[in-house]
């Protein structure tokens, strides 16, 4: 079996950076078992299986290296992304996936030079607003932090004073993976600086994600966190990973808007 494989870098205008994603286009899932070690295989944080529907929809599967996940940002921007290099032509694109309905548009605002890149996408997606919760014992430690406010949603929300904090974190990747934070991981925000609204970096080792490059689906929590600290619904995000990633998102009643855009590294066929 010949598979269309698609190597998409996320949440970037330039290669080698943002987050890379698999991408396989279907014309049905494969077992379960086959889809999760060609996302092993690919070494990606996710590979996303789409496959068509019969009304013109999507449905949308990702895995990591060793689960399926709930939500993935980047990987369906980069879904989208190779959609409309397949010359897809319904817009906006209506993904079926574990956490319902997602749709994606071609970004045709001009806001910023996010917006203006031909390559942009709006995606619309679930708020999970992080609660007050009771703080994992080693959660600090294992970050190097001696003292954080800490809440949780799907991941645990770790918020930090300054951006150096959240850029200068070395945490100790195997006592995360002890958590065992099931389908998440730890967000660590701070204020951003020089017109960036917020900062980020993701932990995630026990979804097989040592360090998230670039995500989306972080911001269905950080941006109802920091709607309500800084009372504005738009925010200019970066991610502090190496790769770097960032993105724009606003809080519209309980969901979502995030915008980035994509670059194509590789192009090719899995052959099964």
């Amino acid at each position: 079996m010949a598979i269309p494989y698609y190597h998409v870098d996320a949440f970037t205008t330039e290669l080698f950076a943002g987050n890379p994603a698999g991408v396989c286009i279907l014309p049905a899932f494969l077992a379960d078992s086959v889809m999760q070690k060609i996302a092993a295989e690919n070494r990606h944080s996710e590979t996303a299986f789409v496959v068509p529907r019969a009304d013109g929809d999507f449905d949308l599967r990702w895995f990591t290296p060793t689960i399926e996940d709930i939500l993935c940002g980047h990987a369906t921007l980069a879904s989208a992304f190779v959609l409309a290099l397949r010359k897809h032509n319904a817009w906006p694109v209506r993904f079926h996936t574990r956490s319902g309905i997602l749709t994606v548009a071609q970004n045709t605002m001009a806001q910023d030079t996010l917006a203006q890149n031909q390559d942009s996408f709006e995606m619309d997606f679930p708020a999970w607003p992080p609660q007050p919760c009771e703080t994992p014992a080693g959660l600090l430690p294992a970050l190097g932090l001696k003292a954080a406010l800490v809440m949780k949603s799907r991941d645990y929300l770790v918020v930090v004073d300054h951006a150096e904090q959240v850029r200068a974190l070395s945490p100790d990747i195997s006592a995360l993976a002890k958590l065992n934070i099931e389908n998440g991981g730890t967000i660590v925000t701070s204020p951003g600086e020089g017109g960036v609204d917020y900062v980020c970096r993701l932990f995630s080792p026990s979804e097989g994600i040592d360090e998230d490059p670039a995500t989306g689906s972080i911001h269905c929590t950080l941006a109802p966190y920091w709607a309500g600290r800084l009372g504005k619904q738009t925010f200019h995000t970066q991610q502090l990973s190496a790769r770097g990633g960032q993105l724009q998102c606003t809080l519209v009643g309980d969901r979502v808007k995030i915008v980035g855009s994509a670059r194509l590294y590789l192009q090719g066929t899995i052959e099964i």
